[in-house]
């Protein structure tokens, strides 16, 4: 299937590693023009050589300042952005009583702002093409609160409110804005988790992955490939008709209808 995505500019936040790179992977090999964002310069070069990102810039998310000089770059260097991916590292895990009120600013700019303001910075020029796609990656606590993400179960379903509003806003201009949720995802975030986990509960890292994917369907934790190429769906042609919505890559572990 031809996704209609060559030669269109892409921009992925926060891709030097995990699910925005998968992303931006699926997204380049559709023939995409891909501009990956990271705090993390050094892997940020690396990922673009590996993936075919044609621009890597460093940015931190959780400056305003920031954000506003990297979409400038980007669209200087390859034009107007036609498809965003809103991404960012996960939040501090932690309950009520171990997360600091600084931890909670900090994962607001991070989490909810910074998808508000890359939208900001794209939008007058996916509204000029009356094309447009803008992605969000939160994760299933928005539909399943996630036992220790207590962050997480916070700002991820604000995510997703926003952008079902904003679908319905922008829908006239043909911007779709949809969400995409991962599960259980082998990536660099989930070994974090995992060996909190372990060291916790006096389990190995193993047993802990044991048991997480007794709890899902298909018996396994997601490759990160896998997520990418829903992104990439997403973003196409394909997707013409799709918008306002939360699409989840988990493996049937959402008990919810």
């Amino acid at each position: 299937m031809d996704f209609g995505l060559h030669g269109k500019v892409a921009l992925v936040a926060a891709a030097s590693q995990g699910l925005g790179r998968a992303s931006a992977a699926a997204l380049a090999r559709e023939g995409a023009r891909v501009a990956i964002l990271s705090r993390r310069p050094k892997e940020l070069e690396e990922t673009a050589r590996q993936i075919g990102a044609e621009l890597a810039v460093a940015c931190d998310l959780g400056q305003k300042e920031s954000i506003a000089a990297a979409a400038t770059l980007v669209r200087e260097q390859l034009g107007p952005v036609s498809i965003l991916v809103n991404n960012c590292g996960g939040p501090p895990a932690g309950t009520f009583d171990t997360l600091t009120e600084e931890q909670w600013y900090g994962s607001f700019e991070q989490v909810f702002l910074s998808a508000l303001r890359l939208t900001r910075a794209v939008l007058p020029d996916m509204r000029a093409a009356r094309w447009g796609r803008i992605i969000n990656i939160v994760s299933t606590s928005v539909q399943q609160p996630i036992p220790g993400l207590l962050i997480s179960n916070a700002f991820r379903p604000a995510l997703a409110g926003w952008a079902k509003t904003l679908a319905n806003e922008l829908a006239p201009d043909n911007i779709l804005v949809n969400c995409v949720a991962p599960g259980r995802i082998l990536t660099a975030r989930a070994e974090t988790l995992d060996r909190a986990a372990a060291e916790r509960e006096g389990k190995t890292i193993e047993e802990i992955r044991a048991e997480r994917a007794a709890t899902i369907p298909l018996r396994r934790q997601g490759d990160p490939d896998e997520f990418g190429r829903v992104v990439a769906f997403v973003a196409s042609e394909a997707a013409s008709y799709l918008t306002g919505s939360l699409i989840r890559v988990d493996g049937g572990a959402v008990t919810s209808l």
